[in-house]
């Protein structure tokens, strides 16, 4: 009987604390929601939000007005190895260009035109893929970036260097780096461009193209004893001529040796032996005889042969000799001159001209007598060293005969 109104009174109480808790709980959220408005401003008591906050960071939001634009585009195949590379921005300037392939090899490049272009200091290889990435800035500093993934084009017809000296080689002071080209070069410029040589100490080395198929490369004096020398062929992709690529990518590394120059005296018949500018030796000789003389100029072995044949039928004379085994020969022109052992002289050495145009030294049949004087040349001597020959009657050797490139005039060679 008591339950009813204890009942009612309960529902009554708790249907006007729900009411109070709703009205609390509405005022709540009314508040947060003007509070997340960002209108609520003190000053005008608006609370519309119209206008906004100038530090409410809404500007940094806007989209760099800055366009970056990578050729090739993103996917391209075959692209050219020279010349299709380039990165430009609009409404904007690059800070920031990354050209590396799958090797995370770089490519080097500059960014010029005042940040509105990009392009690398050489050409790309062939058949590689390439990964670009650039980034230019807006007038208010704000980024825009660009990335693009191309690969080069495989060439079907490609050429190589064939080089001299060796790589690890020790050699004389008067070595010209050359290089013969398995096809006929229509861009030298480029070519060049893509062999670089540093030295240690340095030194200025410039290149000469004999034909269009050799470049050599020399300082303009002598090498200085002990400097090193390093050469890259970065020749993969560089377009020789038109649609023929190199492909040749190699370091070459060669030390000089010391100095050894040594001078023919034709009249006098007699070599003197010079190592780093002191005689050393003078050796009797016999050199070309009349109809038959022996150049004049600089001349640099390329070539040491401790026994070897010579037929007077591979240079052009015919059947006038024919000797299976000279001892300690070594090769000074392509043409056939050569320093060498003479067992077969008799008293011609320091008393008259005998040879076919070579420098002949005594020596003994099979070359035992390593004192006889052929030998104990043959034995102080390395590629590279320098055989001089004087006044005799037949005119200097021409520069591309061997590597004489010594007797060109600085201003010529460079030229």
């Amino acid at each position: 009987m008591n339950g009813r109104p204890i009942s009612g009174a309960s529902v009554g109480a708790r249907t006007r604390r729900g009411k109070g808790a709703l009205a609390l709980a509405l005022g709540t959220l009314m508040l947060v929601v003007t509070a997340c408005g960002g209108g609520g401003d003190s000053d005008s008591g608006s609370g519309s939000g119209k206008g906004g906050d100038k530090d409410s960071g809404q500007a940094d939001t806007k989209v760099s007005q800055a366009v970056v634009t990578v050729a090739p585009k993103d996917g391209a195949d075959g692209v050219k190895t020279s010349g299709a590379l380039k990165v430009t921005a609009a409404k904007g300037k690059l800070t920031e260009v990354e050209v590396e392939d799958t090797k995370g090899n770089p490519v080097e490049g500059k960014i010029t035109d005042g940040g509105a272009t990009w392009t690398p200091d050489t050409h790309l290889a062939a058949s590689t893929k390439y990964k670009v990435h650039a980034v230019a800035k807006d007038s208010e500093g704000r980024e825009a970036a660009e990335e693009s993934v191309f690969t080069t084009l495989t060439p079907k017809n490609t050429f190589v260097g064939i080089f001299t000296p060796e790589d690890g080689s020790k050699v004389g002071v008067g070595t010209t780096f050359s290089v013969n080209f398995t096809r006929g070069i229509t861009h030298p410029e480029d070519v060049e461009k893509a062999i670089d040589i540093k030295t240690e100490p340095a030194v200025d080395v410039e290149g000469h193209w004999f034909g269009n198929d050799r470049l050599d490369f020399r300082p303009e004096k002598y090498w200085k004893p002990g400097t090193k020398v390093t050469v890259k062929l970065n020749l993969d992709g560089v377009e020789g001529r038109p649609g023929v690529y190199g492909e040749q990518a190699k370091t070459v590394k060669f030390t000089i040796g010391r100095s050894q120059v040594s001078t023919v005296d034709v009249k006098t018949k007699k070599m003197t032996v010079r190592r780093d500018g002191k005689v050393i030796k003078t050796i009797p000789v016999t050199t070309g005889k009349p109809g038959y003389e022996t150049w004049n100029g600089q001349m640099v072995i390329t070539e040491r042969l401790r026994v070897t044949r010579m037929n007077g039928e591979t240079v052009g004379y015919g059947g006038e000799y024919d000797i299976k085994d000279v001892p300690d020969a070594m090769r000074l022109t392509t043409s056939g001159t050569f320093i060498h052992g003479n067992y077969w002289g008799g008293d011609a050495f320091g008393n008259y001209n005998a040879s076919h145009g070579c420098i002949g030294l005594r020596d003994q049949r099979g070359g035992g007598d390593r004192g006889a004087p052929a030998a104990w040349f043959f034995d102080r001597s390395i590629v590279g060293d320098v055989v001089v020959v004087k006044n005799s009657n037949d005119r200097i050797v021409d520069p591309d005969n061997g590597l004489n490139g010594w007797n060109m005039s600085w201003e010529k060679w460079k030229a």
